[in-house]
């Protein structure tokens, strides 16, 4: 068995190419489709082929405002299939279909005692490449898998989950993140203002928790998706004040609870505005640092809280499995957009610059070996 295992593990190592296709962030909205060397693979380690890998807004805000060095390989939302594997991995073999996480904390260190794992050193450094600095790399044919990610952060597919819902599990963690910080109770209403991909997944998730949640966004056509995830409570904020009709749903009061799920830092004041004293806010696209302003007496006088959410929590990790590999929601509904990667720079320009059709868009590098995708 174990002679069987390495020859087809050898066969495969032939059949991976040298070079790749990837699209390398040179800096500033610079990024170009070129040729790179496939990443070597040590012990311990993974080579993963990428079926599906989702652009996250995080990515495109790095690309905008170049807060990380050049060149780089993004992309962190990553599916696809093994395709060799490193000297001591007995977890995985070649062909097995996979969803990677790029960050796994240390759980030893003062953050991960104190469990706000998105702060943890080890954390911080990104367990999977395509090149260069560790990035997530997914928007690249093949991405190597470091050792403790292999370990702790790479998760086996079912046979009758496709990779495109599959790629689903780290958004989903970070959004479980947000909702168990936020902590909805049974009884509250909560505004999520905006109803992208993300902004429909915090609804479900918090109206699991028994909320009344009330959805809005500038985009009738998103609302329209929305409300085909059961969000039937809805301000269009195209027509209508947000904050204004948010307290008449409200006796008046405001929301128990509003999250923000859209970036920029323009919209702060009005979730504040739209929660109720001694209600929360929560922040959960301002991925960007720089400056807001808000009222501080809404935190002081009115007693309002004002809350962060960041990344994934490994603690999550098995319940956002469970959710997206049950297909308790039907995640693939979100895609509006696939490129192969060769149109990899139309599909980020689509994604920084959506449109009120686009939803969540993916990059697919190209197809598997035969028989592997589902």
């Amino acid at each position: 068995m174990g002679m069987t295992r390495q020859i087809a593990v050898e066969d495969r190592k032939q059949s991976i190419p040298t070079t790749m296709q990837a699209a390398v962030y040179r800096g500033v909205n610079d990024v170009r489709l070129e040729i790179v060397p496939v990443p070597k693979i040590g012990a311990g380690e993974l080579l993963v082929k990428v079926h599906t890998c989702g652009i996250c807004g995080t990515d495109l805000k790095k690309i905008a405002t170049g807060s990380h060095s050049a060149p780089r390989i993004f992309g962190h939302e990553i599916s696809g299939i093994v395709a060799a594997v490193g000297e001591g991995v007995n977890e995985f073999a070649a062909r097995d279909r996979v969803v990677v996480f790029h960050h796994i904390p240390c759980g030893e260190c003062y953050y991960c005692r104190h469990k706000t794992f998105a702060q943890c050193p080890t954390y911080k450094k990104v367990g999977c490449t395509a090149g260069f600095e560790p990035s997530g790399g997914g928007f690249a044919e093949y991405v190597r898998v470091m050792d403790w990610i292999v370990k702790r952060g790479t998760v086996r597919i079912p046979d009758q989950i496709s990779f495109e819902q599959a790629c689903f599990v780290e958004p989903v963690n970070t959004c479980m993140k947000g909702i168990a910080t936020l902590h909805p109770e049974h009884s509250e209403t909560i505004l999520v203002i905006g109803q992208g991909p993300i902004g429909i997944v915090l609804s479900v998730l918090a109206q699991r928790r028994g909320a009344t949640v009330i959805t809005s966004d500038l985009y009738p056509e998103r609302l329209t998706i929305s409300k085909s995830f059961g969000l039937e409570l809805q301000i269009d904020a195209s027509r209508s004040d947000a904050v204004k009709r948010t307290r008449e749903l409200t006796e008046g009061r405001g929301a128990d609870a509003v999250i923000l799920a859209v970036g920029g830092n323009g919209l702060i004041r009005s979730a504040m505005d739209a929660t109720r004293p001694g209600g929360r806010v929560l922040l959960f696209a301002q991925t960007v640092s720089g400056e807001a302003t808000f009222d501080p007496a809404a935190v002081c006088v009115d007693e309002k809280t004002l809350l962060g959410s960041y990344s994934a929590s490994v603690e999550l990790q098995e319940e956002s499995v469970r959710f997206v590999m049950n297909h308790d929601m039907d995640l693939e509904r979100l895609i509006s957009h696939r490129f192969p990667l060769a149109n990899s720079l139309e599909a980020l320009n689509l994604a920084a610059h959506p449109k009120p059709e686009s939803m969540k868009i993916v990059i697919q590098p190209g197809s598997v070996w035969e028989g592997s995708s589902a």
